[in-house]
């Protein structure tokens, strides 16, 4: 078993106010932590991983390709398919904070260079 505690400094600005960090990962799954400030938002983008998340803290509005938004908050979880178009916006006043499990395993996302 391996165990993974996350550390103020493992956290990367992936873009303006959006700190993420690799967490544990296994032979067919990975964690990623992430915090998004208010105002900050993720770009469109894809990746060949599924992705199910829960929002611990705040509201996150995910945008897909075809204009449709969706709103997470604290407490409910969401899914992604691989290879779906999508930007994420934290239009409230609180800091989002949430969890993300990527399969297959996520472990070098291009924000960790």
């Amino acid at each position: 078993m391996d165990r993974y505690t996350p550390d103020d400094d493992d956290f990367v600005e992936a873009v303006d106010d959006v700190h993420l960090t690799v967490g544990a990962s296994g032979e067919e799954t990975s964690v990623q932590h992430f915090e998004i400030e208010p105002g900050a938002e993720v770009p469109s983008h894809s990746h060949h991983h599924e992705q199910a998340g829960l929002i611990t803290q705040g509201e996150l509005t995910f945008v897909l390709e075809d204009g449709e938004e969706v709103t997470v908050g604290a407490g409910e979880s969401y899914t992604l398919l691989g290879d779906e178009v999508h930007a994420a916006e934290n239009r409230g006043d609180e800091t989002v904070v949430g969890i993300d499990v990527f399969a297959p395993p996520r472990t070098d996302p291009d924000w960790a260079e």
